[in-house]
């Protein structure tokens, strides 16, 4: 049984020291933090526009472009991993097929480059 304690032990250290750290970021944030709040700081950000005016109004579409531009390039980046965890035992084709893959992604990253797509200006 003191083996199996002992197995264990690196990891219960582990764990309290990243319990410990956690803590102690939490509350330095909370006593060093700034309370003094303005209403361009409080002001809502996300979508550019203030959540209270009229729904019909104009607004910016270009943080739509970018947010959408984005999920498209994370979800196919989420595609690298399962083969970079799996590279030593795939063939030469599952590989030249990435790199096609890849090749495409590159080239359409440059397209919206290009196009200024991802220019806020």
């Amino acid at each position: 049984m003191e083996n199996l304690l002992q197995a264990y032990l690196p990891i219960l250290v582990f764990a309290g020291m990243a319990s410990a750290l956690a803590l102690i970021l939490l509350l330095s944030a909370f006593v060093i933090a700034v309370r003094n709040p303005d209403p361009e700081k409080v002001s809502a950000y996300e979508s550019g526009f203030n959540p209270f005016d009229d729904a019909r109004m104009k607004f910016d579409v270009r943080f739509y472009l970018v947010a959408i531009l984005f999920i498209i390039f994370d979800l196919e980046v989420a595609f690298l991993f399962p083969w970079a965890v799996s590279l030593q035992e795939i063939s030469m084709t599952a590989f030249w097929s990435m790199m096609v893959f890849l090749g495409v992604l590159t080239v359409g990253f440059a397209y919206e480059w290009k196009k200024g797509a991802l220019e806020w200006a």
